[in-house]
């Protein structure tokens, strides 16, 4: 059901590719980090250049994720590995970013949560031939808990969900 309600209000898989400059910031990232030029980032190195790139401390899970999905062989994360692994985090970010905006644009009481009217009123602005009952099937399987309101939680899982099975369409 969620992949019909998405295919019909226009959904597409969610894709990203870094701009020519953002590579070379985070070529540069990586290349500041490395110290003693060694060709790879240690796990401190690694924590080093999330910092500088996304603004937080990655935890040890993430660190440890993170050295666990290189090569086993290697002593740490290789350009290649490490400019894979910011585009996905980055990609993620983006992602969950345009989640939460569709989400505002849908809460036009900033409640904070969606009633099935400001599903009703988002859909006639951005897809007004949807039918009502198409809108009112889609509201009722984001409400996973048939409260009659819509966290961004619930949300977010019914986008990431049906953009998953658009996916595989």
């Amino acid at each position: 059901m969620v992949a019909m309600f998405f295919s019909e209000a226009g959904a597409r898989p969610w894709t990203w590719e870094a701009s020519p400059s953002e590579h070379k910031k985070w070529v540069k990232v990586f290349k500041a980090c490395d110290e003693d030029n060694k060709g790879f980032l240690s796990r401190e190195d690694f924590k080093v250049a999330v910092l500088m790139l996304f603004g937080y401390k990655p935890s040890k899970i993430e660190a440890d994720f993170a050295m666990s999905s290189v090569n086993p062989h290697a002593s740490g994360i290789l350009l290649e590995e490490f400019l894979s692994i910011v585009r996905k985090k980055k990609e993620v970010r983006l992602h969950w970013n345009e989640i939460r905006h569709i989400f505002t644009a849908f809460d036009r009481h900033y409640h904070g949560y969606l009633t099935l009217e400001d599903f009703k009123e988002a859909f006639k602005q951005v897809a007004p031939k949807l039918s009502e009952r198409t809108v009112l099937d889609a509201f009722r399987e984001v409400d996973q808990d048939s409260d009659g309101l819509v966290s961004f939680r619930d949300f977010e899982y019914a986008m990431n969900y049906g953009q998953n099975e658009a996916q595989l369409l």
